[in-house]
């Protein structure tokens, strides 16, 4: 009756089973049931109850589940229910009804379950094998199964599937141990391998084996040196032959091009370590890959962002490397004539009419042409010197100042920003650049480019130019009092500055007012005072009087609490979301940290503070003098030492020669000794025996008589043996007290020149005097003779070895005046050279003087064209020129109206 109830809808009577007791049953058919489909629709009933009954489900059929998936592989149906189920009970579902504490016990439930599951290993390498299966239905809930996993415990889960044979490649975007297991299981080599030469048209498979080992390099330092050390680099190079013919470029080209130079930028990336940064730069040059990067990069019919992407990986590959930075000067576009190609990107990044993304690579590339390179820094500059303008050409110092100067708000900061990078950390730039004189128009006298930029600054032009402006000024005239001394001469720029500080303004030129705080703060902090009206103190005054010290700080706050501060403080390239939030500048990030903290404590001291600073520092500066005159002396004495140690190792090792000489020579004469004593030893028996047989003559013969005539001779000559070498043994003594006698002499020479002993002592009481035993054992007066006349010949020459010294000595005393008198000469020469440096620096001051009654004269003459127009007269409105004065003194005039600068020559300015 139950099963026609059932079949029928009608309700059966008595109690109904709970979610538990429903759940049990099922796990019992799903453990107990013999056909396939049975258990298929038990798991499918457990799937549907899973999320109303996640406690019950998790706990009673998670076993149950595991065995499922480990016995009935075979059946794809079942698996999807299984791993569906395994993932409602242990993923979190974050639902919107449910409130703090109901989503918390879920989390608590996700947690339990997990590490239930991962209690054994083998589940989760289970898990990876339904990731890798083809059946989507299998494959999907496996995926979702795993990141739940990783979700819950993804340290654990990671060091599972790390020792899984076919994990790796789950983790190589994120586990750095699982990336290096990867690069040496099967990565690098393999993939390599499987990449053409020429593969910038192939398909799929040539994108996911960039990407994958774009994934196995980035963020990865060891990874990135072995690629480079296995010359993975050289192997690069022929990817990027594009050919002559681009036109046409397909979607998977533009992709794999646009990963390989993913993949160039990865191994220069300016966060990388700087030695492994610069490794791979110069394994790039050599390589030819830069070289390829070039060709690229002034190809014609290139798309638009791998121009740019391009661009970004030149300006990597050459940051900070000379060899590189050179070499990129060097390289010009293929256009008749040719020109440069920095001039050629120049004029994109000036032209408003490109594309953002791009003026803002070109400008990077420029400013990564120019990072740590002062031969660039340097050649940029003499481009708007008077004597290399070449008004035939147009050079990256025209282009920068037609920019800077032109009606774009964005090429006015890109501009100034360039130029700002030329002068970075180069004072010898920042003070050529002063030279700079523009025209503003015809008929006004000329007016340097740094008045110039503070006179756009008082127009009130937009935000964006304003910043930039600001920018180059305090990179400018940081750590150079000569451009401060430069800016204060003007009187209008202090005022507007301060005028411009203490005004409420509102919220977008609170930056421009933090700006111009910057800008007055390095006028008082790198201030020589070499100007009356403007020096330290006058300026803190100015400060304390009509903005207030406090309200200066918070001004100058302004600038690292703007939001646009923190990103471009983050890396090197300008990435900005649109133009009207391109602000800061990296590096000049950078300058604000270094001086804010300076600029905030010199405000605020006191004028005794300062004094007792500079006190301090002129006694640091003493005692740093006293220090390395010290130093120099000790470096002089050492110098000394080190000579007489060399030549007491030098005598030291001659009389170690001696010795062994002297040595050989007396065992040589005690062998000829031993030898003479045999010798006569033998003599003695000899003439014993030859008495015997004399005394019995009855028993001598013919052959006895023979044999004694043998033996006579050989006494003759055993005489004539010992007469020699009693000879010998005599020279031999003869010369061990010659040398001897040298060796005493020459210590004593040293002893007496380093005042070890005094003159009335001497060494010679020691030399030993031998004599050669006669053969009657009396001494050899003549060789006693013979030995003291060779001892007074040696003394004679010790005593004039000793005034050779003396001499020497003297010769020494007068090398010595001879020096004194050469530096009094060098001081004379050094007096009269302070006093040239003194007249060209009153030279200097006059043309300043003169320049300033220039600015009064032209300031008159504004009046007086003032004066006309309020009169009702016609005064003629000339174009804004630029001018630049030439070596032969002539003026070229360069206009602004024009897209192309066209040079006039009008007539020269005349010198006082």
């Amino acid at each position: 009756m139950n099963f026609f109830r059932g079949v029928m809808g009608g309700q059966a009577a008595g109690p109904q089973p709970s979610g538990a007791e429903t759940i049990q049953k099922l796990c019992d058919r799903v453990a107990s049931s013999t056909l396939l489909e049975d258990r298929r629709d038990a798991v499918r009933a457990l799937k549907s109850l899973s999320k109303k009954y996640r406690m019950e489900v998790g706990t009673q059929a998670m076993d149950h589940l595991i065995n499922i998936l480990q016995t009935d592989r075979s059946d794809s149906e079942i698996l999807g229910y299984a791993l569906d189920t395994l993932y409602n009970i242990i993923c979190n579902d974050e639902e919107e009804e449910q409130d703090e504490n109901a989503q918390k016990q879920a989390d608590d439930l996700g947690a339990q379950f997990t590490d239930k599951f991962i209690q054994d290993p083998e589940h989760i390498t289970l898990s990876v094998l339904f990731y890798l299966e083809f059946d989507f239905h299998v494959r999907w809930p496996g995926v979702k199964l795993l990141t739940a996993l990783l979700k819950n415990q993804g340290v654990q889960v990671q060091g599972i599937i790390l020792v899984s044979p076919m994990g790796e490649s789950l983790l190589c975007t994120s586990n750095q141990t699982c990336k290096k297991t990867l690069y040496f299981f099967a990565g690098v080599s393999r993939l390599m391998d499987l990449l053409p030469p020429f593969f910038l048209c192939a398909g799929i498979v040539v994108e996911d084996c960039l990407l994958l080992l774009l994934n196995l390099l980035k963020n990865n330092s060891s990874n990135q040196n072995f690629f480079k050390e296995g010359s993975y680099i050289q192997r690069m190079k022929p990817w990027f032959e594009v050919g002559d013919d681009n036109a046409g470029w397909s979607a998977q080209k533009v992709t794999n091009l646009h990963l390989m130079l993913q993949l160039v930028r990865v191994m220069v990336s300016p966060v990388n370590s700087p030695g492994a940064t610069a490794s791979c730069q110069k394994s790039m040059y050599q390589c030819d890959l830069l070289q390829q990067l070039c060709t690229i990069l002034m190809a014609t019919g290139v798309p638009a962002d791998i121009l740019t992407e391009t661009i970004n990986t030149v300006s990597e590959v050459i940051r900070g490397s000379q060899v590189n930075q050179d070499y990129f000067a060097s390289v010009n576009a293929p256009s008749n004539p040719p020109r440069p190609a920095i001039v050629v990107l120049l004029m994109s990044m000036v032209n408003e009419r490109q594309p953002f993304v791009l003026r803002c690579a070109v400008l990077y590339c420029f400013q990564c042409f120019l990072y740590k390179n002062q031969k660039g820094q340097g050649e940029i500059v003499a481009t708007l010197l008077p004597s290399t303008i070449d008004a035939n050409s147009i050079s990256a110092g025209q282009l920068l100042c037609g920019g800077l100067f032109s009606a774009d708000s964005l090429s006015n900061w890109c501009a100034a920003v360039a130029l700002a990078h030329a002068l970075q950390d180069n004072l010898t730039q920042k003070e050529q650049l002063l030279r700079v004189q523009l025209a503003t128009s015809l008929g006004k006298p000329p007016v340097s480019l740094l008045q110039q930029c503070t006179n756009i600054l008082s127009q009130g032009s937009k935000v964006q130019t304003r910043v930039g402006l600001l920018m180059l000024l305090c990179t400018w005239i940081s750590n150079c009092p000569i451009a401060v001394t430069h800016f204060l001469h003007n009187q209008e720029n202090v005022p507007f500055l301060t005028a411009q500080i203490s005004e409420n303004l509102g919220e977008d030129e609170r930056l421009v007012q933090g700006l111009c705080a910057l800008l007055l703060g390095i006028c008082i902090y790198y201030n020589d005072n070499s100007l009356e009206n403007y020096t330290k103190e006058k300026l803190k005054q100015l400060i304390e009087k009509r903005i207030g010290k406090e309200n200066f700080v918070e001004k100058l706050g302004f600038i690292t609490k703007h939001e646009l501060y923190s990103r471009a403080a983050q890396k090197p390239q300008p990435v900005f979301p649109s133009p009207e939030q391109m602000l800061f500048d990296h590096e000049f990030t950078k300058l604000v940290k270094e001086l804010e903290g300076v600029i905030t404590k010199a405000v605020h001291k006191s004028t005794e503070e300062e004094k007792k600073e500079e006190e301090v520092k002129k006694t640091l500066e003493q005692h740093d003098n006293i220090v390395t005159q010290y130093k120099e002396l000790i470096r002089e004495q050492d110098a000394q030492i080190q000579e007489l140690k060399e030549q007491v190792a030098s005598m030291t090792s001659q009389n170690e020669q001696m010795q062994t000489t002297v040595t050989q020579q007396l065992s040589q004469i005690q062998q000829h000794k031993d030898q003479y004593n045999i010798l006569k030893l033998k003599l003695g028996k000899e003439n014993q025996s030859q008495s015997s047989s004399q005394g019995d003559g009855s028993q001598m013969n013919g052959l006895q008589t023979e044999e004694l005539s043998q033996l006579r001779e050989e006494v003759e000559e055993l005489r004539k043996q010992h007469s020699l070498l009693q000879t010998q043994l005599g020279d031999k003594d003869a010369l061990i007290n010659t040398l001897v006698c040298r060796c005493l002499c020459l210590f004593e020479s040293v002893f007496r020149h380093w005042g070890m002993i005094s003159g009335s002592q001497s060494f010679m009481k020691y030399i030993p005097v031998k004599t050669v035993p006669t053969s009657d054992g009396s001494l050899d007066g003549a060789k006693m003779a013979e030995l003291e006349g060779r001892l007074t010949a040696q003394m004679s020459e010790t005593q004039r070895l000793e005034e050779e010294v003396k001499r020497l000595s003297e010769s020494r005393a007068e090398l010595e005046q001879q020096l004194a008198s050469s530096t009094s000469t060098v001081a004379i020469l050094q007096t009269e050279k302070t006093k040239l440096q003194t007249e060209v620096q009153e030279s200097k001051k006059e043309q300043d003087d003169l320049l300033m009654l220039l600015a009064d004269q032209d300031q008159k003459i504004h009046n007086l064209k003032q004066r006309l127009k309020d009169l009702g007269e016609t005064v003629e409105q000339l174009p804004a020129l630029f001018c630049f004065l030439n070596a032969s003194g002539e003026i070229i005039v360069l206009t602004t109206l024009s897209s192309v600068l066209k040079p006039h020559l009008i007539k020269p300015v005349e010198e006082e």
